[in-house]
């Protein structure tokens, strides 16, 4: 079966987040152990899995998402990843329509300059009182965080953009501190410096699913969007991750529903054969 390595939500190689991209036969999902194993052997922060859907009229594909160390419930890079590769690779134009154990259908729209928009479900934020030792496994001290419901993140304010750019977390305290609060990641985020050409930034750090810092993280986005259009007064912003690697998400907001959209670019194409 074939199986690619794609740069997401940038338009040029080794620069976005870097995403498994495994398209398996038509039949029945492999045993989770295997799909383990071949995404822990990608070692990227996720692989997505795709499988012909059976029901064409509710999906064209199945799709899930493997960390190195476990099954996610969303993964927004990965799904763009795995939209890109059907587009260029084997033809798929337009919408392809992917369905998910744990959040639904997805649609990937591909135009014709090859650009990607993601329609997921928004993820409602709730302000709660700042975790205990958050500020210290940050090495910052948050403004106000928010639960973003069933994706089950911290959104971490910040004052500005200098004070994400600066953040050098503990990974053992993050990772003790969203065991102990039930949560997959911690988001850092603050408005843009006045006079940039996005809206707002953010970071992600998930060591407990065994990633550390994530380049690019669409499903953050889902809740980061409605955060910051509720603040900005706009459905449509440019969100910029500001990890080493970097990339562009722009979003807005559709009711309950969130569009991303990006590009992605294949940097490498095989064959498994475990």
């Amino acid at each position: 079966m074939r199986i690619y390595v794609v740069d997401a939500f940038t338009d040029r190689p080794f620069a976005g987040n870097p995403a498994g991209v495994c398209l398996l036969p038509a039949g029945e999902w492999p045993q989770d152990g295997w799909l383990r194993q071949v995404a822990a052997e990608v070692n990227h922060s996720e692989t997505a899995f795709a499988l012909p859907s059976s029901d064409v009229a509710e999906a064209d594909w199945g799709i899930r998402w493997f960390t190195p160390l476990v099954e996610t419930n969303l993964c927004g890079h990965a799904t763009l990843a795995t939209a890109h590769v059907l587009h260029t690779m084997h033809g798929h134009a337009g919408t392809v329509r992917f369905t998910s154990r744990h959040s639904g259908v997805l649609l990937a729209h591909a135009d014709a300059r090859g650009t990607i928009t993601l329609d997921f479900p928004a993820a409602p934020v709730s302000r709660v009182p700042v975790p205990g030792g958050l500020a210290e496994a940050l090495g910052a001290k948050p403004e106000a965080t928010f639960r973003t419901g069933s994706l089950g993140d911290l959104l971490t304010v910040l004052p500005d953009e200098d004070a994400v750019r600066a953040v050098s977390p503990d990974l053992d305290a993050v990772a003790a501190l969203t065991r102990r609060e039930g949560l997959r990641g911690v988001i850092v985020t603050a408005s843009a410096e006045a006079g940039r050409a996005y809206d707002f930034v953010s970071r992600f750090f998930s060591p407990v699913e065994g990633i550390a810092e994530d380049p690019v993280t669409g499903s953050a986005h889902t809740a980061l969007a409605p955060y910051w259009s509720g603040r900005l007064g706009r459905d449509g912003l440019t969100g910029l991750q500001v990890s080493v690697r970097g990339g562009l998400i722009r979003t807005a907001v559709r009711t309950d529903r969130v569009h991303l959209t990006g590009n992605a670019v294949t940097v490498l194409e095989g064959t498994l054969r475990g």
